[in-house]
C-alpha cells in the first residue's frame, strides 16, 4: 500500500491534475467527507489527509510514502527537526506564493531599518524570518501567531509581519502593504527514502509521471 500525504485545500486541489497523470483518483471529496483517509481508484494507493505543518512528519517518520507541502513548511520542519528521513525530488510547481514582510501603510519601514530600529516581527515562520532579518542585519523580536498575522501591526502587537502572500488582496483590505519580498514559495514532492527503497517498484512510476506531467505543462 502507498499512503500520500495531503493538506485540505489549495494545495489537494491543484495537486489532482498530477494524480491524475499518475493514474490515481481520489474517490471522496476532503471537503465532503469527514474521513481522514480516502480511497483511490487504485486499491494499493491511499491519501491521508493531515495538517499541512504535519506532512513532513508523516513522510519522514513512516505515517506516509509520499507527500505534498509548501516550500515554506520544509525550511521550518527542517529547522525544527531536521530533515533526515526525507527525500525532495521534485518541485510540483504549484500552490505558488511569495514569502513577504508587511507593515501598516503608514509605518516608515526603510526609516526604521535604516536607524537600527528594534522590530517587533509577529509571524507563524520563525525560522525564515530569523534567517532573513539576520542576514540583513535587522534586529528584531520575534513573536509566534499561528493565525489572523494582519491583527498583529493593527494592534500594536508588531511592527511587521512575515507572511505567506498570495494576491495581496487581505493585505489592502487591512491597510498593510508588502515591504520586502523574501522569497518565492511552491510546493515540493517529498518521499520517505526508507518507503522509497523498499516501494520502489510502486512509488518510482508515480514520481516519474509527476514529473513527465509538469514537463508537459511547462
Amino acid at each position: 500500500m502507498i499512503t500520500l500525504a495531503l493538506s485540505k485545500g489549495r494545495i489537494f486541489q491543484e495537486t489532482l491534475p498530477l494524480l491524475a497523470a499518475a493514474g490515481i483518483e481520489v474517490l471522496e471529496d476532503p471537503e465532503k467527507s469527514r474521513k481522514l483517509i480516502l480511497p483511490t481508484n487504485r486499491a494499493d494507493v491511499q491519501v491521508v489527509l493531515v495538517r499541512a505543518s504535519d506532512v513532513p512528519t508523516y513522510v519522514e517518520y513512516g505515517g506516509a510514502d509520499v507527500g505534498v507541502c509548501g516550500k515554506d513548511t520544509l525550511i521550518e520542519h527542517q529547522a525544527e527537526w531536521g530533515t533526515h528521513g526525507l527525500y525532495q525530488p521534485l518541485d510540483l510547481q504549484i500552490a505558488r506564493c511569495r514569502m513577504s514582510v508587511a507593515v501598516r501603510a503608514d509605518f516608515d519601514y526603510a526609516t526604521a531599518v535604516r536607524q537600527g530600529a528594534r522590530l517587533a516581527v509577529a509571524t507563524k515562520y520563525t525560522a525564515i524570518a530569523r534567517e532573513f532579518f539576520a542576514s540583513k542585519g535587522v534586529h528584531v523580536d520575534l513573536i509566534k501567531l499561528y493565525g489572523s498575522m494582519e491583527l498583529a501591526p493593527l494592534t500594536g502587537l508588531a511592527d511587521a509581519i512575515v507572511d505567506l502572500v498570495s494576491t495581496g488582496n487581505t493585505l489592502k483590505a487591512n491597510h498593510l502593504v508588502e515591504v520586502e519580498h523574501i522569497m518565492d514559495i511552491s510546493s515540493r514532492l517529498v518521499v520517505n527514502q526508507a518507503a522509497l527503497k523498499v516501494k520502489q517498484a510502486s512509488l518510482r512510476p508515480i514520481i516519474d509521471a509527476f514529473a513527465k506531467a509538469l514537463t508537459v505543462s511547462a
